[in-house]
C-alpha cells in the first residue's frame, strides 16, 4: 500500500470501491434486462432501445475524453467524490423521466459523471494495488460485476414487475447516496501522484498521447468492449423473443450469472497473477466465443439450458475483462495513469455505445416479440474477439 492509501488496509479500500462500481453497473445493466418492457411502455424500437443505452456510453466517452488532459491534476478522492455525486443524481433524474426524451438525456447525465468516476477509481486501484497483486485487485472490482448481475439486477428486475420500469433508477439512486457518504468518510485522499517533483501534467498528457504502448491498451479496451456489447444490450430480448424465455424468468438469468462469477472472477484474477495474463486472457476468449456462438445460433430451450448458458457466458465474456484491465493499467507509468485510465474509460464508453447503436441497425423486431438478426450480431462478435488475442500480445509493461 503507498501512502496514498495509509489508514485503510488495502483489502477495505478496494470494497469500498467494489461498492461503487456496484452501483455503476447495476445502473448500466439493468437499462438492458428491462429492453422489453421499455419498447412496451414507451412504444419505442429496437434501434431507439440502443438509442438509450448509446446516450450513456457515448456521453461518458466525449467527457472522458475532455476531462484525460486534467485527470492527474487533482486529488484523486475529491475527483471521485464529485463524480459520483453526479452520477446518483443523473441516475434520479433517469427515475423520474415520464418520455423517451427524457430518458435519454438523464442517461446522458450519468454517462457524463459516471464515465469518469469509474476511471478514477481504477485509477486508484492501479496506483495503491502493487503490480504483482494487479489482477488479483482487479478482480475484486469486478465481482461488482457479478454482485450487480446476481442481486442488483434481479431485485431491479422485480421491483419493475412489481411497480414500474422507474424504481429500479429510484433504488439505484438511494444507495448510490449511502455509498457516497462512506466515500466521504472512509476513503483517504490519493494525491501521491501531484507529490512528483517537477510535475508538468501538460507534457506528460503529450507524452501519453505519443506513446504507441498506451494507445495499443486503449485499443485492446475497445476491442474487448465491441466483442461483448455487441451482444449484451439485445441479449435478453433474444433470449424473450426467440429462444422462448418467459420474461417474468429474465431475472434468473442475471442471477445465476451474477452468483456464479462472485466466485469465479476473484478467481480468475489469481490464476492471471499466477500463470500469466496473456495465458489466461486467450482462455477466457476462446470459451466466450464458443458460448456467443451456441447462444445466438440455439433455437428455443428448455430453461436449465438457458439459465446453464448465462452461467457460462457470464463467466468467460465477462472473465475476459480481468487479465485486460490489469494488463492495461500497466501499459503506462503512474504519474500518466490518471489521464490514461481516463482515455481507457472513454475509449470503453464510446466503443459500447458505437456496438450498441451498431447491434439497434443490425437487430430488428420480427413478428411477435421475435428478434432477427441475432446471429449476425454473434458472428461479428466472435470475429472482434479472436483479434483481441492478437492486440492483447502487443502490450508491454510499462512498470
Amino acid at each position: 500500500m503507498t501512502d496514498s492509501g495509509r489508514g485503510v488496509s488495502e483489502r477495505t479500500l478496494l470494497l469500498l470501491l467494489a461498492c461503487v462500481q456496484f452501483t455503476h453497473i447495476m445502473d448500466f445493466m439493468v437499462m438492458m434486462p428491462l429492453g422489453p418492457q421499455l419498447m412496451r411502455e414507451l412504444n419505442i424500437s429496437a434501434a431507439e432501445f440502443g438509442h438509450i443505452i448509446s446516450a450513456f456510453a457515448i456521453t461518458a466517452g466525449v467527457v472522458g475524453l475532455a476531462m484525460a488532459p486534467f485527470a492527474d491534476r487533482f486529488d484523486r478522492k475529491k475527483l471521485l467524490l464529485f463524480c459520483y455525486a453526479g452520477f446518483a443524481l443523473g441516475t434520479l433524474a433517469c427515475g423520474l423521466s415520464t418520455t423517451p426524451g427524457m430518458l435519454i438525456t438523464a442517461r446522458a447525465i450519468c454517462g457524463a459523471f459516471g464515465g469518469i468516476s469509474s476511471a478514477t477509481l481504477l485509477t486508484i486501484v492501479a496506483d495503491v494495488v502493487p503490480a504483482e497483486r494487479r489482477a488479483r485487485g482487479m478482480g475484486i472490482i469486478m465481482t461488482a460485476f457479478s454482485a450487480a448481475a446476481a442481486l442488483g439486477v434481479p431485485l431491479g428486475l422485480k421491483l419493475a414487475q412489481w411497480w414500474k420500469w422507474e424504481a429500479p433508477f429510484l433504488a439505484i439512486a438511494v444507495i448510490a447516496a449511502g455509498v457516497w457518504v462512506l466515500l466521504f468518510r472512509f476513503l483517504p485522499p490519493v494525491r501521491g501522484h501531484l507529490n512528483r517533483v517537477g510535475a508538468d501534467h501538460r507534457k506528460d498528457f503529450i507524452t501519453l498521447l505519443k506513446d504507441r504502448n498506451a494507445w495499443t491498451g486503449i485499443a485492446l479496451m475497445m476491442v474487448c468492449v465491441m466483442g461483448h456489447f455487441l451482444v449484451i444490450p439485445y441479449l435478453a430480448p433474444y433470449l424473450v423473443g426467440n429462444v422462448g424465455l418467459a420474461e417474468e424468468h429474465l431475472f434468473l438469468v442475471y442471477l445465476v450469472g451474477g452468483v456464479v462469477t462472485i466466485f469465479t472472477g476473484p478467481y480468475v484474477g489469481k490464476l492471471a497473477d499466477r500463470h500469466g495474463r496473456f495465458r489466461v486472457f486467450a482462455i477466457m476468449i476462446v470459451c466466450a466465443c464458443a458460448i456467443v456462438f451456441h447462444l445466438s445460433t440455439s433455437g428455443p430451450l428448455p430453461l436449465w439450458h438457458v439459465l446453464l448458458n448465462a452461467a457460462l457466458f457470464f463467466i468467460f465474456a465477462s472473465g475476459r475483462f480481468i487479465p485486460a484491465q490489469a494488463a492495461i493499467s500497466m501499459a503506462v507509468p503512474s504519474a500518466r495513469r490518471g489521464a490514461y485510465m481516463s482515455l481507457v474509460s472513454c475509449s470503453r464508453d464510446l466503443s459500447s455505445g458505437v456496438a450498441a447503436a451498431i447491434g439497434g441497425m443490425i437487430v430488428v423486431k420480427g413478428a411477435g416479440v421475435e428478434m432477427l438478426h441475432f446471429d449476425q450480431l454473434g458472428f461479428i462478435a466472435i470475429t472482434i474477439s479472436l483479434f483481441s488475442i492478437w492486440v492483447f500480445r502487443q502490450i508491454k509493461v510499462a512498470e
